[in-house]
């Protein structure tokens, strides 16, 4: 049995997800010869503008580290806390570095910084991200490896967020209390030293590409898709600096607004595509309660039919035994052995009738008797609730509602689930519809006579001339998974309510539902 997809970590990603971060791959890609082209153009110092992106990137990756640890309790998976953790340490360098940028908050920056302090936490700051997505991969192998049905350990989230601060923390303390034991990055406040920083980003583009091509291979879920994502972006940051010879230029500028963008992706994924899961995850709900009311309603009213249909019978047992017991009573002859069996007769027969009813109150949640009530008000309320099923089916709705109509006696309850079917029937009926809109109407106007009539008409595939009368037959269905029971039992329900429900085929395509049902102002003369 095919196991509910819960969340990024597991769901794979579809053709419209793979083809927008190609799409996403190759627009950050077009960016290099725009930087080449600019990379040297001065531009005026804007002290407070790397502070600014590195607060836009310290929120983005922290709320990316809480949405992992959510994954990651779910799944209770240490690759997903892992990968968390990985992002609490960038965080932390991140906002280190905008402390320690030159002339942000001091000429060379706080936390007894350097000149070159920011740089290296830079560097450091992307060097986490490989050696993070090699662990991910890793212990996500681990945990495949495992034998199926084996129960993972809750994951020790603060532990892991400790660990995280801890190695961010020591990676603060060497780059500004250890500054003099790091090699000189820049020479200044703007200029760098350009041998050296080549040699270091190949080095860091080695470790991206290694990364990249580890999680190429062991790709499964929308989540690494979008890893592969960030790690493009990263490599294709990393190519941009080695490009630049300076600070303050507007190829510099052009980096960091590149930078934010590739260092959010995975954020901006996480959210949208958990929006979207549970978008699925109310509709399924909403789908398997819409369908738990069904099954109720089909039980209702297999009950109904029984007690409809034993209960005949029965009551003709107790009347001819009725019978029998008054004519033996008068009869000379003591035949006391024929009274006791027709006393058992009628005794049995109340016993049965008792049986029958306890199961039709077993099944009748929610149930109410007749009322009067408005069918307009009801089919709006219907609506409503098939209001997501309609829109994920791309189906259009049509009402027109007569506002004069009367009111009618019905219970509301099970005429609502009668028209929950017959709407389910015309999406299902709709689905295979792909050279014409999809549209579903519903018409309500007072019948002749003294009746109220509700029409539900589809254009969908419609029904064969030859199954127009069965479809209210006990078993007879022309879906490839249906049981035959829902119009039947629809049928049965109206029938109840002192109601008539018929088909007919539609003027060219699909199919009309006609639902009579009788007016309350009769039963009040």
């Amino acid at each position: 049995m095919p196991q509910d997809r819960l969340g990024l970590f597991d769901t794979p990603p579809d053709r419209r997800q793979i083809r927008l971060s190609i799409a996403i791959v190759c627009l950050l890609g077009a960016t290099l010869p725009f930087i080449w082209a600019v990379r040297g153009t001065p531009a005026p110092a804007v002290n407070a503008f790397a502070p600014t992106v590195d607060a836009i990137m310290f929120l983005g990756e922290a709320i990316t580290a809480t949405l992992l640890y959510a994954q990651a309790a779910v799944f209770r998976s240490r690759a997903l806390v892992a990968l968390a953790t990985g992002y609490v340490v960038t965080a932390l360098l991140v906002m280190a570095h905008a402390l320690t940028f030159p002339g942000a908050f001091a000429p060379d920056g706080l936390l007894g910084a350097g000149i070159s302090t920011a740089a290296w936490l830079a560097y450091g700051r992307r060097w986490v991200f490989p050696v993070v997505i090699l662990l991910y991969v890793w212990l996500k192998w681990k945990e495949s490896a495992a034998l199926p049905g084996t129960e993972r350990p809750a994951v020790r989230v603060t532990e892991w967020v400790a660990a995280g601060l801890a190695a961010g923390a020591a990676i603060i303390l060497l780059t500004t209390a250890g500054k003099d034991l790091l090699p000189a990055y820049f020479t200044s406040r703007s200029d760098v030293i350009y041998s050296s920083a080549v040699w270091y980003q190949v080095a860091l583009f080695t470790g991206f590409a290694a990364a990249g091509i580890v999680l190429f291979r062991s790709r499964s879920s929308v989540l690494d898709m979008w890893l592969l994502v960030a790690v493009s972006g990263w490599v294709i940051e990393t190519l941009m600096v080695m490009m630049l010879t300076a600070r303050f230029t507007v190829g510099w500028y052009c980096f960091f607004v590149v930078s934010v963008f590739s260092h959010l992706i995975v954020m901006l994924a996480l959210i949208a595509e958990s929006n979207r899961l549970y978008a699925r995850l109310a509709l399924a709900t909403i789908a398997r309660n819409r369908e738990r009311n069904a099954r109720l309603m089909s039980l209702d009213a297999v009950a109904a039919a029984i007690s409809h249909e034993v209960g005949q019978p029965l009551t003709a047992i107790r009347l001819q035994a009725g019978i029998g017991r008054s004519r033996l009573a008068a009869t000379p002859a003591d035949v006391p052995g024929a009274i006791q069996a027709l006393d058992a007769i009628l005794e049995a027969e109340h016993r049965t009738s008792a049986v029958i009813k306890s199961i039709r109150a077993m099944f009748g949640k929610r149930r109410g008797g007749r009322t009067q009530f408005d069918l307009n008000v009801l089919v709006r309320e219907t609506v409503v609730v098939m209001d997501r099923d309609l829109a994920a089916h791309d189906v259009a709705l049509d009402l027109k509602l007569d506002d004069t109509l009367p009111p009618v006696l019905a219970d509301p309850v099970q005429i609502q689930r009668v028209l929950v079917n017959l709407l389910t029937n015309g999406i299902e009926s709709l689905d295979a519809v792909t050279s014409r809109p999809r549209r579903i109407s519903i018409r309500s106007t007072a019948a002749e006579g003294e009746a109220v009539l509700l029409e539900v008409s589809d254009n969908g595939a419609g029904i064969a001339p030859d199954a127009l009368d069965q479809i209210f037959e006990v078993y007879f269905t022309t879906k490839p998974t249906g049981i035959g029971l829902g119009l039947s039992l629809c049928r049965i329900i109206i029938e109840a309510c002192g109601g008539r429900l018929w088909a007919s085929r539609g003027v060219r395509h699909g199919a009309t539902f006609h639902l009579q049902l009788p007016r309350s102002d009769v039963f009040a003369q």
